[in-house]
């Protein structure tokens, strides 16, 4: 079995200096116009301290229209580079990996935030969104390629493409979402032409060294496992990427369409070549990450073990069979693991995540 604290060797730039990644993490901390604030810089370089060998960002909106939620950091805009240097500079000093994901929520964009519609591969009349236009389809690529650029100028060794959990690429994957008759719907390779053609644009304009990874997940939000399974494929099988990132809701789950298959399973049988392909789901412990390896990832993603513990892998190398904190915890422990008075009153909104004691 893979040592959760070896080496990961990726096809570009530098190897992570262990398997255990920050999953990509809402926090809602970052200012209105999306410029990172001191509460987001101290979660993430909490974490790059702390000994994972990738810090991630949140989800970054490359286009204001696609913003998601309250307090989410930008990147569609040369004003957001001075936070985003300052940050890749404080990550990178600590030795590990840095990323930002790059995300656009498209018909998930609330109204109320965004000013306007939100837009989707099609109409999506649940969230009064409208379809895009084969021209602002060219536009949204554009601007994913733009956020990488402005990603490996502000120092970052890479990103990653959010396209998983209904957000607007995993909205053109999915036949359910996408019902376009167009060059971008309809068959598979017409679905993931936008996610295709932004990581060509990445790899065409980003330095031979800039990192790639991509996000999917299978089961909901209109994907199916057999269409999640024929992406990843497609992709391994391409080598453009660093990377895949699997959020699996759970490691350890059934498949719904195969119940007698684990989830993790199709995903990794997939040949790979040199990308590495990483989990997340519910890994909250030195056996959860063992489970992980032994499956044959090669890495790991933790959220809320992350939350809970910002020196969570190295925990793990002083005590192999480390478990994080049992849930409820308290607001005090929150602020002592990095998380700002908003990312705080956030997690108290997930069902039984903070003791309403305090």
């Amino acid at each position: 079995m893979t040592d959760a604290h070896a080496p990961l060797i990726l096809p570009r730039g530098p190897a992570m200096p262990n398997r255990l990644m920050l999953a990509p993490l809402t926090n809602l901390q970052s200012h209105a116009d999306g410029t990172l604030s001191d509460d987001e810089f101290t979660w993430l370089t909490k974490r790059a301290e702390g000994g994972f060998g990738l810090t991630m960002t949140c989800a970054a909106h490359i286009q204001a229209i696609g913003q998601g939620f309250p307090g989410q950091l930008g990147i569609f805009s040369d004003d957001h580079l001075p936070g985003l240097t300052r940050l890749a500079a404080a990550l990178n000093a600590q030795g590990g990996l840095s990323s930002v994901q790059l995300h656009h929520a498209g018909m998930r964009s609330p109204a109320e935030l965004i000013g306007e519609a939100p837009v989707s591969a099609s109409a999506q009349e649940e969230f009064g969104a409208r379809a895009l236009t084969e021209d602002e389809v060219e536009a949204m690529i554009e601007a994913f390629i733009r956020g990488a650029e402005r990603a490996e100028e502000a120092g970052f060794h890479g990103v990653e493409l959010h396209g998983a959990h209904g957000y607007l690429l995993c909205q053109f994957l999915s036949a359910e979402t996408n019902r376009r008759d167009d060059r971008f719907g309809g068959s598979l390779e017409n679905r993931m032409a936008p996610l295709q053609r932004i990581i060509d644009g990445i790899r065409a304009r980003c330095g031979a060294a800039f990192q790639l990874g991509v996000r999917l997940s299978p089961e909901r939000f209109g994907m199916t496992l057999d269409d999640a399974t024929e992406i990843a494929r497609r992709l391994l099988a391409e080598g453009k990427i660093d990377y895949l990132d699997l959020s699996l809701w759970d490691i350890r789950k059934a498949a719904l369409d195969a119940p007698e298959t684990p989830l993790i399973a199709p995903f990794m049988a997939l040949p790979r070549g040199n990308v590495a392909v990483g989990v997340a789901g519910k890994i909250n412990s030195g056996e959860d990450v063992r489970f992980a390896l032994e499956q044959g990832a090669d890495f790991v993603l933790l959220g809320r073990a992350a939350i809970l513990h910002h020196d969570f892998p190295k925990r793990l190398a002083a005590d192999g069979n480390f478990q994080a904190a049992t849930l409820p915890v308290s607001r005090a422990h929150l602020v002592a693991e990095g998380l700002g008075p908003k990312f705080v009153d956030y997690m108290a909104t997930w069902k039984g995540f903070v003791s309403e004691d305090g």
